[in-house]
């Protein structure tokens, strides 16, 4: 009933904030002196001053409409709260507009629209018929969902009501199960919401069976709304519900196996016409029902025009709803699950996962439990046989006994077996090609058996990927024995851990050993008490959950607000990809400061994304203050907080403003997504001067050069201060850096190479990938991008090796010069992996889609896809090839080319 089959921590509160100035990473002093913004790897475009912020009523739900309450929901229905809250965080969060008056530069040179001028005005005049035609089709399908859900709901209220007359008439026996009183205590409110529901779907019902574009509803949810206050006195009752049912349990065994099989009735076709309940979750089904009345009635408004008869009344409704959720939100916050221990004290369980262990240099899977007084480890048994689930205790320390420091400084940390990046992405690889599989048998109608095996396989692949990526240490150690080491992939989590410890062991006070039994008792419990049920797995999810975000999110940190006293400040950003969390960008330290203002935008790649997180540190430069923590000397968090990341909202294309609070300390945010679809397209050329957008044989016949300037100079100044730059190709640029590189650039400042001595080094790598993006055509040509994507899926090594030598030698010359330059600098930069982390897979998996991608004919993405591109779609696998093609001549020691080929590349390498 309380348990969320989540992947991520609950969302932090998050609230808009003003809307008078735009989303720049730049003041308006700044836009005059720089035209364009340029991002690490796109475009982002001027954004000026005053520009136009719509009305709340203008603003999208932002909601999948299969969310509202159909009774196939599942993922609404698990987390009720996360969903609302989810919700109310995307009805404050304004668009800034992206209009061509405001932001020239955007639309003209950003990804999917480049050298092209937005015409949305125009085209939405056009369209604005069609539209409105679909979004009252639209209305009619939300309706009926609705009336699912509502049907589904109601054989949940009737379940409940169906054991209260004859418990009623058993209470005035001289046998009674309960007594009149606790049956109206546990019952309460629920016959009234029966009728109420009962009303309201009887008058629904023939409305949408008599549909007509005309069809008037907005009375009805108008009149749901506003007996909400039957729901008030629920909710204000439902814990005494709850004490007094599970205390009927424990004292009567009739009423606790009815409480147990509760029968409703099954809406859908099925074999089962009933479906077994337990109390608990039936009566929780109000306190969820009430949660997400806002959902449906913004669903319903989002495909209901203004200009239509129910566009006020459902205004009315909504605005009723939000006012009485407001005033009830933190009561009806799920109760902690607990087991009582001896004398009546009662251990609850805070908050559980599942955890990679190291043991012994093996990884091991465990699942780990927080209680009021201890931490405990556990591991998952197989089931056999059909029996229940089962755990086996591991360890576990007492909070009073557990500590984060070494006990003995001089104790070796140990060792983490790092699997190398090759291997993670060969497991995407599969899981992607799996992913396909399953999705090719179902349009294929194949028999459950072989997708049943597929589903295996995939579980088996993503759960070893799941064991093998996560390398940041999170050590516990016991004050009275050993210490133990769990893996993990954001720094996120390990500290959510450690305040979450740290906050309880305040409360404790005293040291304890359990005795074998009430070990096997505690861990007995864990099966009833657990939250988190299922590893992160795409197995795992419903039908209707959201696979997640494909393509590029642009993220700008505006700054941050709240800091106590001045100190060095940076933030880092993080998302989920395969169920896990990984760090994605970081932002430059702003020093001795309590309002940093670091404006800097950064593009992430979005792999299945459903959070961003965002962690804010502070930076010590003083090794004797530093933080020792799990062996490592670390900098201090000051806060983290995350959003969602709704896809309804983000396929707008627009900026999306928010502010994150955390800890007393508010960071602000621009966040804009861009699909894969659009990000893999390339537009012609339309220009001859500058560099950027041009043709690399314009460029070169331009300059006299085998490779072209930009491309030099950049390689070369890292080459001279950026080897040993950790993270160098993969940690972005600031935004405005790179604006003002790719600016001198095309108009060629002769004052470039004085400009790049005074910038950061991730800003001149950034404007180098930039470079290679921007190209009209990518360096390994549209003409040729499927030979070599099918060369390098060739298994003969041999028959690979010739076909993709031949292919590199058969790309124009300048291409092939540029090519080859590039290629023996990121060998260099190999060479100091041990320092910059940066391997030949991390800078192929950087290059790989930039320098080569297919032409608008050759692409497998849809030209006008109805939906978000998905990872089950060939997309990624396409991503993949174009990583392992680079990877491929990375890995070569040598690349023999004819005489006159070689006499270019020498000549060009000179220069």
């Amino acid at each position: 009933m309380y348990r969320e089959k989540s992947r991520s921590p609950s969302q932090n509160s998050q609230q808009s904030f003003d809307s008078s100035s735009p989303p720049t990473p730049q003041s308006q002093k700044r836009h005059r002196q720089q035209p364009v913004i340029v991002s690490e790897a796109t475009i982002v475009g001027v954004r000026k001053t005053g520009q136009i912020w719509p009305n709340d009523g203008d603003m999208p739900s932002g909601r999948d409409q299969g969310c509202h309450g159909m009774a196939s929901s599942a993922y609404c229905r698990a987390a009720p709260h996360r969903a609302e809250e989810q919700r109310r965080h995307h009805d404050m969060m304004p668009y800034i507009d992206d209009s061509p008056s405001s932001s020239p530069h955007l639309s003209s040179k950003s990804r999917g629209s480049r050298d092209t001028l937005s015409s949305g005005s125009l085209e939405s005049t056009k369209s604005s018929e069609p539209d409105l035609e679909k979004g009252l089709e639209m209305r009619k399908w939300v309706l009926s969902g609705i009336l699912a859900s509502e049907e589904t709901y109601l054989s949940h209220l009737e379940a409940l009501l169906l054991p209260m007359k004859p418990l009623k008439a058993a209470a005035t026996t001289s046998q009674p199960v309960l007594t009149s009183q606790q049956i109206e205590t546990i019952f309460f409110k629920v016959p009234e919401l029966y009728e109420i529901h009962k009303e309201f779907y009887d008058g629904l019902f023939p409305r949408v069976q008599q549909w007509s574009h005309q069809q008037r509803v907005g009375d009805l949810f108008q009149k749901l709304a506003s007996q909400l206050g039957v729901y008030r006195a629920f909710v204000d009752n439902y814990e005494v519900a709850m004490e007094t049912a599970e205390k009927c349990c424990q004292a009567n065994a009739q009423f606790a196996e009815i409480s147990e099989n509760l029968k409703a009735r099954n809406t859908k076709d099925s074999k089962d016409q009933t479906t077994k309940n337990s109390l608990e979750t039936l009566l929780y089904k109000p306190v969820d029902r009430v949660t997400r009345s806002t959902l449906v009635l913004h669903d319903l408004l989002k495909h209901t025009p203004a200009s239509h008869p129910d566009h006020p009344l459902l205004q009315d409704a909504l605005r009723i709803s939000q006012n009485f959720l407001s005033s009830i939100n933190e009561e009806i916050t799920p109760r902690r699950q607990s087991m009582t221990v001896k004398k009546g004290e009662h251990r609850q369980l805070l908050k559980d996962s599942f955890m990679v262990e190291l043991v012994e240099g093996a990884r091991k899977l465990r699942h780990v439990f927080l209680f009021t007084d201890l931490f405990l480890c556990a591991k998952l048994k197989k089931q056999l046989g059909g029996k229940s689930q089962q755990y086996d205790c591991k360890w576990y320390i007492p909070l009073t006994d557990l500590s984060f420091q070494t006990v003995d400084e001089s104790e070796a940390v140990p060792n983490i077996p790092l699997v190398p990046d090759e291997e993670l992405d060969a497991m995407k690889i599969k899981i992607s090609q799996m992913k396909n599989d399953i999705q090719r048998e179902k349009r294929a109608n194949k028999g459950s058996k072989v997708i049943e095996r597929l589903k295996k396989k995939l579980s088996e692949q993503e759960s070893l990927l799941l064991l093998m990526s996560p390398n940041m240490a999170f050590r516990v150690h016991n004050r009275n024995g050993k210490s133990y080491t769990f893996l993990i992939s954001s720094d996120y989590e390990r500290a959510e851990w450690r305040e979450n410890i740290r906050e309880q062991q305040k409360k404790c006070f005293k040291s304890f050993s359990l005795t074998s039994v009430e070990l096997q008792m505690l861990t007995n419990s864990c099966v009833k008490l657990q939250t988190v049920h299922n590893i992160p797995l795409t197995i795992n999810k419903e039908d209707d959950e959201s696979p997640g975000l494909y393509g590029f999110l642009n993220v700008i940190v505006h700054s941050a607000t709240g800091f106590k006293q001045s100190t060095n400040l940076y933030c880092t950003l993080e998302v989920d990809s395969f169920g896990y969390f990984v760090n994605k960008a970081k932002t430059r330290v702003y020093r001795d400061t309590t309002e940093p203002n670091w404006n800097e935008e950064f593009e992430i790649e979005l792999e299945g994304s459903q959070t961003l997180r965002i962690l804010c540190y502070e930076k010590c430069y003083n090794k004797t203050k530093l933080t020792k923590e799990d062996g490592e000397i670390t900098d201090r968090i000051m806060g983290k907080g995350q959003i969602q990341l709704d896809p309804q909202v983000l396929q707008d294309k627009d900026w999306q403003r928010t502010v994150i609070s955390m800890n007393g300390v508010e960071v602000k945010l621009s966040v804009k997504f861009t699909s894969r679809e659009f990000s893999l397209k390339r537009m012609p050329s339309r220009k001859q001067t500058g560099v950027f957008g041009v043709k690399i044989a314009i460029v070169t016949k331009r300059e006299r050069s085998k490779v072209p300037y930009i491309v030099r100079q950049c390689v070369e100044e890292i080459e001279r201060r950026g080897m040993e730059e950790v993270g160098i190709y993969r940690v972005s640029g600031v935004a405005t850096d790179i604006q003002a590189l790719k600016a001198a650039f095309d108009v060629n400042n002769k004052d470039v190479s004085v400009m790049m001595s005074e910038m950061d080094v991730n800003a001149i790598a950034g404007t180098l990938k930039l470079y290679f993006r921007e190209l009209p055509e990518p360096l390994f040509t549209d003409e040729l991008y499927p030979n070599f994507a099918e060369g390098i899926a060739l298994s003969d090594p041999v028959a690979k090796e010739s076909c993709m030598l031949n292919l590199l030698l058969s790309l124009p010359e300048p291409n092939l010069v540029t090519f080859l330059f590039l290629l023996d600098h990121l060998k260099r930069v190999a060479e100091r992996e041990s320092i910059n982390k940066m391997s030949l897979h991390n800078l192929a998996t950087v290059f790989g889609p930039t320098l080569l991608r297919p032409s608008e004919k050759d692409s497998k993405i849809p030209a006008n896809p109805t939906q978000p591109i998905t990872m089950t779609d060939s997309w990624s696998l396409e991503v993949m090839s174009q990583v392992q093609v680079l990877l491929y001549f990375l890995q070569l020691e040598t690349i023999p080319t004819p005489d006159s080929k070689r006499q270019s590349i020498l000549f060009s390498t000179e220069v």
